[in-house]
């Protein structure tokens, strides 16, 4: 069984309303000392960010907290496609009339990066996540995504879902917006990994295991060696025309995408492990929910 190295945490005590930061060890958690909110921390240089990591007082078991999505503030989540074969002949044979769209999108110099998610919206581990009304085929995505502060650095890592509507964005590439962006359709965590952590992040393990009535529904197994694409390249188009003060989660695209004509049914659970991250489990609900929580 494999150890997981100290990891930074989002999380609140039972029965509090506030979001705190902290750092998880050994199946404890210890709020970090003088700090609030993620972003502060994104809004460091690395060197300085990683002398902040100092836990203060008391450690918790992690039984004990609610983790949530390690994202806050006005950090943007987005999202990197067709970054693996599999995902280009997904996306190939789900369109319907634009295949050539990602066959060229694959092997072009720049990378296709587009808008995920607002924090508020980010559903954390254990939340659930959300399929379209509108929609006959969804999936869920799993990527590695990447924790990127103001400098450009890239800091840490987590788990990200891309939860996606293949039908809609099959029926026409410009519809992207909606097969990929809306509330539930993108799950971060357990927690950040932090970059030094971490000795390569293209040789880390994927696995996803859909459970649908107690039984694996789907299971799949994957590596991001099979990435076509650099991380700091990705990071490096994502800043070309942006600024974000507060950091921003890029997450870099999927390498298993369940085969049609599987699609996500409501109750299914969904469980996303990356070797050295963390596994992210979310159950699965259908159209929007009856209240928000940050």
């Amino acid at each position: 069984m494999s150890v997981l190295p100290p990891n930074i945490v989002r999380y609140r005590m039972a029965g509090a309303p506030d979001a705190l930061v902290g750092l998880h060890s050994d199946g404890f958690v210890s709020r970090l000392r003088d700090v609030s909110s993620l972003s502060e921390l994104w809004r460091l240089p690395l060197a300085t960010l990683r002398e902040r990591l100092v836990p203060a007082g008391h450690a918790v078991p992690l039984a004990d907290v609610e983790l949530l999505a390690p994202v806050d503030g006005t950090t943007e989540v987005w999202a990197a496609g067709v970054t693996y074969q599999i995902s280009r002949e997904a996306r190939v044979e789900e369109s319907e009339r634009a295949a050539d769209v990602y066959q060229l999108v694959y092997d072009a110099p720049r990378p296709e990066l587009f808008f995920k998610s607002p924090a508020w919206r980010v559903r954390g581990p254990l939340a659930d996540i959300g399929i379209r009304t509108d929609s006959e085929v969804d999936v869920p995505e799993p990527e590695l995504a990447l924790v990127v502060n103001a400098y450009g650095e890239i800091v840490g890592y987590t788990v990200c879902n891309d939860v996606s509507s293949r039908s809609i964005e099959g029926a026409n590439p410009l519809y992207l917006p909606q097969a990929k962006t809306y509330f539930g359709a993108c799950a971060l965590g357990p927690w950040i990994t932090p970059v030094w952590a971490v000795a390569d992040p293209y040789d880390l393990d994927i696995e996803l295991v859909i459970t649908r009535g107690g039984r694996v529904g789907w299971q799949g197994t994957a590596s991001t060696s099979q990435l076509h694409r650099r991380l700091d390249d990705l990071v490096g188009y994502l800043l070309r025309g942006d600024v974000h003060p507060d950091g921003v989660v890029l997450s870099t695209g999927t390498c298993l995408v369940p085969p049609a004509p599987f699609t996500l049914h409501v109750d299914d659970t969904v469980q996303i492990t990356i070797g050295s991250i963390g596994t992210l489990t979310n159950p699965v609900r259908r159209g929007l929910p009856t209240s928000v929580e940050g």
